[in-house]
């Protein structure tokens, strides 16, 4: 596990691109501040969001966790490494410097009550009873290959980690047919991670016309401003959303309500440009509300939002 910030991220991604491709697990914090370059480094924002889901050259997209608390950046910290050691990959847990440096009052952690799960690991005993394994062959369906850990004492229990080419035995290769299998394989492993990784929280009764979805430290403004928006006649249902790639009942939610609105904080509505590319959802139905000052964001933005978008209609 390792913590930066937005440059840091940027400076790791030949890194992460290899965690990637040769399946190897890792946990990221990203606490985002107010960029590009130096930016406000003092200041927070929601501006990786983009940059981290699609980090280093070529094809490929991770899985990214959004705490709203400290509570939560404690307990997606324990998530983040069971699915990173499931997944096999690396797992970014997107908090921002909102959370990483003003003080915030949470409650004791709760202590795990189970130890975390190191996903499909193969010992000596199931390697002689299979006959040996394939690194990166999908037995299951899911897109994840079983492995060995390093030290294992059986002789089939070794393979060849490479950034290059290789076959579902970790052997070297340039076929296409070989290339296309492995990427195949991790966009199917990339569609078992949104079964896996925390769901959307959902909150109102799911009727109202009107929808609002945030994430991270965004949560404590939405929340003020849709009981403000109610006591002005303004009912609104609210999906706060934990993880990327975005979960099946994601796209359910949106298509469900004739207007979403979504809160996040940076300029250029990476979120909602996601909800796009990857869900196809509606542009029509999504609108933004943006906030980049480099200050946590206040309800009164979310309210001023919501209440212009239904005016313009």
């Amino acid at each position: 596990m390792t913590a930066t910030s937005g440059p840091g991220i940027s400076l790791m991604a030949e890194f992460v691109g290899l965690g990637y491709y040769t399946e190897i697990p890792a946990v990221i914090f990203d606490i985002q501040r107010v960029g590009p370059s130096t930016g406000l480094p003092t200041r927070t924002m929601q501006g990786d969001v983009l940059s981290t889901y699609y980090l280093s050259h070529g094809d490929k997209s991770h899985v990214l966790l959004f705490p709203c608390s400290m509570t939560e950046c404690y307990s997606m910290a324990i998530d983040a490494f069971e699915l990173a050691e499931k997944l096999q990959t690396p797992v970014f847990v997107m908090s921002d410097l909102d959370l990483g440096m003003n003080n915030w009052v949470s409650d004791p952690f709760p202590y795990p009550d189970r130890p975390i799960s190191r996903g499909k690991v193969l010992d000596a005993k199931a390697i002689e009873e299979r006959g040996g394994f394939a690194r990166y062959r999908d037995v299951d369906g899911d897109g994840i290959p079983y492995r060995t850990l390093p030290g294992t004492n059986h002789p089939l229990a070794a393979y060849f980690t490479r950034g290059s080419g290789h076959t579902d035995r970790a052997t070297y290769s340039e076929r296409p047919e070989d290339y296309v299998a492995i990427m195949d394989r991790l966009a199917r492993k990339h569609d078992t991670a949104r079964t896996l990784a925390p769901a959307p929280a959902l909150s109102g009764g799911g009727k109202a016309p009107v929808g609002i979805l945030a994430f991270g430290s965004s949560h404590w403004g939405v929340i003020e401003a849709r009981d403000v928006l109610r006591a002005e006649g303004i009912e609104t249902d609210y999906l706060r959303l934990r993880s990327l790639p975005f979960a099946p009942e994601v796209l359910d939610w949106v298509r469900s309500h004739e207007r979403v609105y979504v809160v996040e904080q940076n300029r250029d509505a990476q979120m909602k440009s996601l909800l796009t590319i990857e869900l196809g959802a509606d542009s029509g139905r999504l609108r933004s509300i943006l906030h980049y000052n480099g200050l946590p964001l206040d309800a009164q933005t979310v309210v001023e939002g919501v209440e212009l978008g239904e005016v313009k209609l």
